[in-house]
């Protein structure tokens, strides 16, 4: 089997591509991760990888005055998105790809943490995320964004209109994470114990819920990145 790179931008450690990195490899793909922390994407070949995937992290798309390194990536994105290459973004990911296609990223009218299904948008054919009907997955975010000219919204929520979209077969942003690995979830409870006190989440309804969902969120989110790569036009 040929193998293909898979790479993927991450802001955090424990937010990876936890359940996806086993369909990954299986499909034949070798995954890199760069640490953001370590290595200025600017830094970066943006038509290098067969896919590409950024991920989550705890700060927002307009905190570039804070993070420089924001602008680097969402610039890093236009080119990609632009030679429209296979590229994947969940949450902080998805949002930084509706940047870089142009649309506005601000504060949703209130925070989005726990554990809910989609409600899927009809797109007039085949919905992406179809695998995740009636699924609930986990919502970890306080931004939203405009959906970008070009793009099909896929899902929604009552607090966030656009969940995830799509353009084409190789582009897919997901602002709410499909690839929890509930046997890690304890790192999210530590790694966002800070904003957990601050907003009065109790971590043990979190917990609970992670119990209750991940495997059938594991199998739900496999299937939706398998039919992702099946369509992949590389």
């Amino acid at each position: 089997m040929t193998r293909r790179l898979a790479l993927a931008l991450r802001h955090v450690g424990f937010e990876d591509l936890g359940s996806f990195e086993i369909p990954l490899k299986e499909a034949g793909y070798a995954i890199e991760y760069i640490d953001i922390a370590e290595r200025d994407p600017a830094t970066l070949d943006p038509l290098d990888a067969d896919l590409f995937f950024i991920l989550g992290g705890p700060i927002s798309v307009y905190d570039h005055a804070d993070y420089p390194f924001i602008a680097a990536e969402i610039e890093l994105l236009r080119v990609r998105l632009g030679a429209d290459l296979p590229t994947l973004g969940i949450c902080l990911g998805a949002q930084m790809m509706a940047a870089a296609l142009g649309a506005r990223v601000y504060p949703a009218p209130e925070r989005e943490i726990g554990w809910s299904a989609l409600d899927l948008s009809e797109t007039g054919g085949r919905n992406f995320l179809d695998a995740l009907r009636d699924v609930p997955v986990l919502h970890w975010h306080g931004d939203t964004f405009d959906l970008p000219a070009g793009t099909n919204r896929l899902a929604s929520t009552t607090i966030c209109q656009n969940q995830a979209f799509s353009r084409g077969p190789n582009v897919l942003a997901l602002q709410f994470h499909p690839e929890v690995d509930g046997e890690r979830f304890e790192r999210w409870l530590v790694g966002h114990a800070s904003e957990l006190a601050t907003i009065g989440i109790n971590p043990s309804v979190l917990r609970s819920d992670a119990s209750r969902h991940s495997s059938k969120l594991r199998k739900a989110g496999t299937d939706l990145l398998a039919g992702w790569l099946s369509q992949l036009r590389l």
